[in-house]
């Protein structure tokens, strides 16, 4: 078992019924072991070789991989082509949100990556969300974003036909979707290589997902 915080448990009455809805939107991935993205682009991982993952080994991991990606995504920030438009495409649950580790609504964000956000849309960087989440919760995610300090430029969720779609198929053509807009996505970060795979980002950064043990 991961350990939890203690205060992420505690929740009233209220925030509990809404987050059992917000629970069906943890989407079951497949299991994949931590390792380079196969989109052919950079890609930064955590790894681990324990066995039991806690919450602070979780925040060191995801610490680890921001402290390297951000350097790079100052320096892209800073050159920007004539007339482009910049922007970052996050996953949610365990990547902009914390999701595994005590789950309340609204989830608190993953700092290190917010952090990395913040930083970017500071910078004017859109920074849009792609989830495996179903569009029957979008209106609480987006929500929980906000409220956990996100500015998003736009929130991608699951359709009922998308239900039926491979996630990583998925996930790339919202990707294609915002480059259709005229973004050029400088970054691309998920835990899972569903969330990365199939292109369409200059970079990714993959944090830890312990061969799967993180949805």
């Amino acid at each position: 078992m991961r350990s939890r915080r203690p205060w992420l448990r505690s929740a009233s009455v209220t925030a509990v019924s809404t987050a059992a809805l917000v629970a069906l939107a943890v989407p079951a991935q497949a299991a994949t072991a931590t390792g380079t993205s196969t989109t052919g682009t950079t890609a930064t991982t955590a790894t681990t070789a324990t066995a039991d993952v806690d919450y602070d080994t979780w925040q060191r991991d995801c610490q680890a991989v921001m402290d390297q990606a951000l350097p790079q995504l100052t320096q892209r920030i800073a050159n920007p082509r004539p007339g482009e438009k910049q922007a970052m495409v996050l996953d949610i649950d365990n990547t902009a949100l914390e999701s595994d580790f005590g789950f309340t609504f609204p989830a608190p964000a993953n700092e290190p990556v917010l952090e990395v956000a913040q930083y970017a849309q500071e910078r004017g960087v859109a920074v849009f969300f792609v989830t495996a989440r179903p569009g029957i919760v979008g209106a609480f995610t987006a929500y929980n974003l906000d409220h956990a300090g996100y500015e998003s430029a736009g929130l991608y969720v699951r359709g009922f036909l998308d239900l039926f779609r491979n996630v990583a198929e998925y996930k790339t053509a919202q990707r294609v979707d915002i480059e259709s807009k005229g973004y050029t996505i400088i970054a691309n970060i998920g835990n899972n290589t569903t969330d990365l795979s199939g292109g369409h980002a200059e970079k990714t950064y993959k944090l830890p997902d312990y061969d799967g043990r993180l949805s």
